[in-house]
């Protein structure tokens, strides 16, 4: 690799361009060839979703999406962003313990405490062994610098509860995917303009982009005989790896003071990772506080999200999923203009409009109601 990159640089080629073009064509080619042999074999072998209480689905669908997902991000970014695993050490481990997780929950349906325990297992694996952790809330209800282990349990619990939040918005066609290319998106731009330090990380984005475009290209399919869900094993990776690049970027914007490390300032930064992660982070908040008001267990199956209250409308699952993503990045837009206010004051408005966003569907499918 690096004879190519010398190669490159006599030619006045720039590397990181190739690896954003190579990384996207091939974790999209990847994705794509893989699916249907993913296809047949759970068809052959009745691999499939079974529809449930909380499934938005009538028939059974293969639900392994996410293993060619996670073969083409891990060959694409080990090969174009091999510094991400040079530099966090326990990364690709972390990755595939989800692997192996996602995969027997898929199959045989793993107890909740099982996957919980996995998954305190990966997140304590990246936050201590690749030292991947909220060192500071920027000022949010006046905390500034955590203490070491106060920082690594609110780091593994922000893990933890990311990875879970992704697996419950995926419930409708093109959701969890969709909103995960847009956070890769927004992310990877983000990292593409704080400069050449951070490169490896933006073409990770891009390598998450290109797996998640071709399995979207499934998803959505109007076939019956070509859909496929990305199951535990998807949600549960991008989960993690988009927690992993929030934090991440979060962490850029803390002083190290390192002579090789750029300097960067933005008092704003938690509140925006925020907003470009708001959609799970709301929806999973607002069918927790509902289940207990209802006195029922905040593990219970319902259908209280709000992609659910989007089809309640009669709604698609496309336009449900598109309606969803456009107010988000309303969010975000709203965030970046506002970025250099009061950090509790813009976290606060982010909130709010996140709740809002989660009952704006009730609030119309109230007014019909009473229209009728």
């Amino acid at each position: 690799m690096k004879n190519f990159e010398l190669f490159l640089s006599e030619m006045d080629i720039s590397i990181f361009y190739v690896k954003i073009g190579f990384g996207f064509l091939f974790s999209f080619l990847i994705t794509f060839f893989s699916i249907p042999t993913i296809i047949k074999i759970s068809r052959r072998k009745n691999l499939m979703d079974e529809p449930g209480i909380r499934s938005s689905h009538l028939r059974k669908i293969p639900n392994l999406g996410g293993i060619a997902i996670f073969y083409s991000i891990g060959i694409c970014t080990s090969i174009f962003a091999y510094e991400l695993f040079d530099l966090y050490k326990f990364l690709f481990a972390s990755l595939l313990i989800l692997l192996y997780v996602g995969v027997m929950d898929d199959i045989v349906v793993m107890r909740a405490y099982k996957k919980l325990v996995a998954q305190i297992v990966v997140s304590g694996l990246i936050v201590t062994g690749s030292d991947i952790r909220i060192r500071s809330l920027f000022g949010i209800f006046g905390i500034y610098e955590l203490e070491y282990v106060v920082s690594v349990i609110f780091s593994i619990v922000t893990f933890i509860v990311l990875i879970n939040a992704f697996n419950l918005i995926d419930g409708i066609d093109g959701l969890a995917g969709g909103y995960s290319v847009i956070c890769s998106a927004l992310f990877g731009v983000s990292y593409y303009r704080l400069g050449e330090y951070n490169y490896p990380l933006v073409v990770l984005s891009v390598v998450i982009i290109g797996a998640v475009l071709a399995f979207l290209y499934y998803n959505l399919s109007n076939y019956r005989t070509n859909k496929i869900f990305m199951g535990d094993t998807g949600s549960m990776l991008l989960g993690f790896l988009l927690a992993f690049t929030s934090i991440c970027f979060i962490d850029i914007f803390i002083d190290k003071k390192l002579p090789e490390v750029p300097r960067y300032h933005l008092q704003s930064a938690p509140a925006i990772a925020v907003a470009i992660l708001i959609l799970p982070i709301v929806d999973t908040l607002n069918v927790i506080i509902v289940r207990l008001w209802n006195k029922k267990s905040p593990f219970d199956a319902d259908k209280n999200h709000i992609h659910h209250k989007l089809l309640r409308l009669d709604l698609t699952h496309r336009r449900s999923g598109f309606y969803i993503i456009v107010y988000y990045l309303f969010i975000v837009t709203v965030a970046y203009f506002l970025r250099h206010i009061n950090v509790n004051l813009l976290l606060l408005v982010i909130v709010i409009l996140g709740f809002a966003g989660a009952y704006i569907p009730d609030f119309i499918y109230s007014v019909r109601n009473n229209r009728k």
